[in-house]
Order: structure tokens, then C-alpha cells, then sequence
């Protein structure tokens, strides 16, 4: 027997209704705002979102590449015998 849809929210779902309906709020007021469609103003934040993601992830594979790098070419020898 499904009694989930029956039982009152847990506090799991009560967050995200109250973020979700201050969420698109905000979005309705900053495109009523601008003049623009509220859904064109979040597509914006997602897309904006998974670009700063990438962006940021793209940084950290290149400072790993280049560290990495830099240790293979400047090892630390411990006498003038290991040339």
C-alpha cells in the first residue's frame, strides 16, 4: 500500500517548496523588471551556473597538469652523483 502520497510533507520537501517558491519569485520580479520572460531569466541562471562549473573545473585540470609537470622536469636531487 503507497501511503507517501497520503502523508503529510517532511521537512525535506517542505525546503524545497520554500526555496522553490522564492526561487521564481525572484526570477518573476527580475524579468518583469528587465522585460523579459521569467523562463528566459532562469534558463539564464542555469545556464550561467553550468558554465561557471565547467569553467572552474577546466582551472583546476589545467593547475594539475601544469604541477604535475613541473615536478617531472624540476626533480629535487639529493647530490651532485644522481645527474
Amino acid at each position: 500500500m503507497n501511503t507517501t502520497s497520503t502523508t503529510k510533507p517532511n521537512l525535506i520537501q517542505k525546503i524545497r517548496f520554500y526555496f522553490e517558491k522564492r526561487g521564481f519569485y525572484v526570477s518573476s520580479r527580475l524579468a518583469d523588471r528587465l522585460g523579459m520572460k521569467a523562463k528566459s531569466v532562469r534558463l539564464f541562471f542555469i545556464y550561467s551556473s553550468f558554465a561557471t562549473f565547467g569553467f572552474g573545473f577546466v582551472v583546476y585540470l589545467t593547475l594539475a597538469f601544469w604541477l604535475k609537470l613541473k615536478d617531472l622536469v624540476y626533480t629535487k636531487r639529493t647530490s651532485v652523483f644522481d645527474l
